[in-house]
Parts: C-alpha cells; sequence; structure tokens
C-alpha cells in the first residue's frame, strides 16, 4: 500500500523507529471510534491514537466515505485527499497540534 510507504518515509524523515497502523474504515465505524475515545458522536475523516509501546507509535483511522466527502467539496483526487489525511494522522502521533508548525510540515510531507 502506498500510504505505508508514505509513513515509513515520514518516521524516518523525523527520525522515529516505530511503526504506525493505519486503518481504512467507514463513517459508521469512525463514528463509533469518535463517540468512544472523544466522546464526539459524529463521523469525522481521521483519528490518531497515541499508543508508543512495543514498537507502535499508534493506530491511525481514516474513514473512506468521508474522503470521497471532501475530494468532492474540495475539488481534490479521493488519493489525494486520503494522503492529506495520512499525513495529518501521523503528524498528531508525532505530537504536532493544529496550527503553523503543523501546516508547514504538512505541505512538506504532501510532496513526498
Amino acid at each position: 500500500m502506498m500510504y505505508d510507504r508514505l509513513i515509513k518515509k515520514i518516521l524516518k524523515k523525523e527520525k522515529i523507529k516505530s511503526k504506525i497502523n493505519l486503518a481504512l474504515v467507514n463513517d459508521k465505524e469512525i463514528r463509533r471510534l469518535n463517540k468512544k475515545f472523544r466522546k464526539k458522536d459524529k463521523a469525522t475523516d481521521v483519528l490518531s491514537f497515541l499508543m508508543d509501546e512495543d514498537g507502535i507509535l499508534g493506530d491511525i483511522a481514516i474513514s473512506v466515505e468521508t474522503v470521497k466527502k471532501n475530494a468532492k467539496r474540495f475539488g481534490v483526487s479521493c488519493r489525494r485527499e486520503k494522503k492529506r489525511l495520512v499525513v495529518h494522522g501521523v503528524l498528531h502521533l508525532l505530537g504536532y497540534t493544529h496550527g503553523r508548525k503543523m501546516r508547514d510540515a504538512e505541505e512538506i510531507y504532501q510532496k513526498l
């Protein structure tokens, strides 16, 4: 999967030797996860769960249904939107929070 390679490249550039699990799910499942872990009863595009144990930095869940909706809304391909969300999820696991530093990092890693 091309997204596994992207994740590995980002982790290598950030000098992180852990792995990240990526799950592509539907809106129903991401809504369940969002409600369970964030107390928000709605679907979202991406969720990141930091584990940082046994060589695994964490898990990322991306809703494929929401990817399609976002892609249409933003006028981009589903592949490009999914890549954006993978990068966004990885950066959250690396400790980035929304703001300028994250936007700058997203710009860099979107080019990988």
